[in-house]
């Protein structure tokens, strides 16, 4: 049996360490190996960054829509190789050519498309694309490199 193509949110935990207020991806799908995934996250009111992003009017901060991307990265990486004992730490390297679009509010579903541009199993650094969308409509895009550490695996 190969590896799944889809991770909820249980997969999702996993794989990657982040839990809440910083877990910013609900499930990831379409997962082709290690070379391109779907992640969702769901954005809601009670999320801790619109307490002060901003009074009135909250808006998901540019930051946090580019650590889903690096979070479904990881998940799309973690999930291909086996890596479900929560062994797997990432860490950026380089975020690159950021662009900020439209704004990501509560009730948005944020979809964010990953692509891997370098990398293979067992390397460390890997090279990700990513853009994310709400309803079709660019809301922000970049491209970032991570170091993948495999803790005792």
């Amino acid at each position: 049996m190969g590896a799944p193509t889809k991770a909820d949110i249980h997969l999702i935990q996993k794989i990657i360490p982040h839990r809440y207020p910083f877990l910013l991806v609900d499930k990831v799908h379409s997962i082709d190996g290690t070379s391109s995934a779907i992640g969702i996250k769901n954005v809601t009111m009670n999320e801790p960054h619109f307490q002060g992003h901003f009074p009135g009017t909250p808006i998901m901060p540019g930051v946090t829509i580019i650590e889903a991307m690096a979070q479904t990265a990881a998940v799309m990486v973690g999930t291909t190789m086996g890596l479900t004992e929560g062994n797997l730490l990432i860490y950026f390297m380089s975020i690159d050519g950021c662009k900020f679009r439209r704004k990501v509010i509560p009730g948005d579903v944020l979809e964010m498309k990953i692509e891997t541009t370098r990398g293979k199993p067992g390397g460390k650094v890997w090279r990700f694309k990513g853009v994310a969308t709400v309803e079709g409509e660019l809301a922000a895009e970049g491209e970032f490199a991570a170091m993948m550490d495999m803790q005792n695996a």
